[in-house]
């Protein structure tokens, strides 16, 4: 069965040199091709293909956000980011969006139908540099949270309401909100707070 391919490009010429240097080799097919992310988005869950070549710099919606939503509406379909020049950021971010891997358009014909073989076979093709800023997202640790400074204006209020050892019930009629509400806004500053009690919350608050 052949790889059926569909291409996402907005210049016309190199949309249609794609189409016939797919269609042409033996084992791919070429379903469909579209000039924007916005025709691109309408038509390819119908298409159906097994990989997508994506321009990554579109008119109107681009390929990074594209893809972001094309992997909502058709997770199966793998996308290839197609890219004049190796610009790292925005290559990072379709990878991040969900894009399996990126070609430069300028890759010669057989490194092209061989990547789209790569990313058939679940492979992710990408240079060595991508690779590392992909590996290195990952091992990056999330900064830890200072107690307190994320808190909204309302959390804060409510934060000194208990501290002041009001109720939940008192504390609503206070700000003139719901006994329902308050809740939500105490599970809040416990999670930014990271604390599980009244007792902890308002001791680090009290601290501030």
């Amino acid at each position: 069965m052949p790889i059926k391919v569909s291409i996402v490009e907005d210049n016309e010429q190199l949309r249609g040199t794609l189409a016939r240097l797919i269609s042409r080799a033996d084992g791919f097919q070429c379903v469909s091709q579209y000039p924007t992310a916005e025709a691109a988005l309408e038509g390819l869950p119908k298409d159906r293909p097994q990989v997508v070549l994506m321009d990554i710099n579109l008119p109107g919606l681009n390929g990074v956000e594209c893809v972001r939503r094309l992997k909502q509406a058709a997770p199966d379909i793998a996308a290839v980011m197609l890219t004049a020049y190796e610009d790292t950021e925005n290559i990072f971010n379709a990878l991040a969006a969900g894009a399996a891997g990126y070609l430069l358009k300028r890759a010669p014909r057989a490194e092209l139908l061989q990547a789209i073989r790569e990313v058939h076979r679940g492979g992710s093709p990408m240079t060595t540099d991508i690779a590392r800023k992909v590996v290195q997202s990952f091992q990056k640790p999330d900064p830890a949270p200072q107690p307190g400074a994320a808190l909204s204006a309302r959390e804060q209020e409510v934060l000194d309401y208990l501290s002041q050892g009001f109720l939940y019930k008192e504390i609503a009629d206070k700000i003139g909100i719901s006994y329902e509400t308050v809740h939500t806004y105490i599970r809040r500053i416990y999670e930014k707070l990271q604390v599980r009690t009244r007792t902890e919350a308002v001791a680090k608050f009290l601290r501030r």
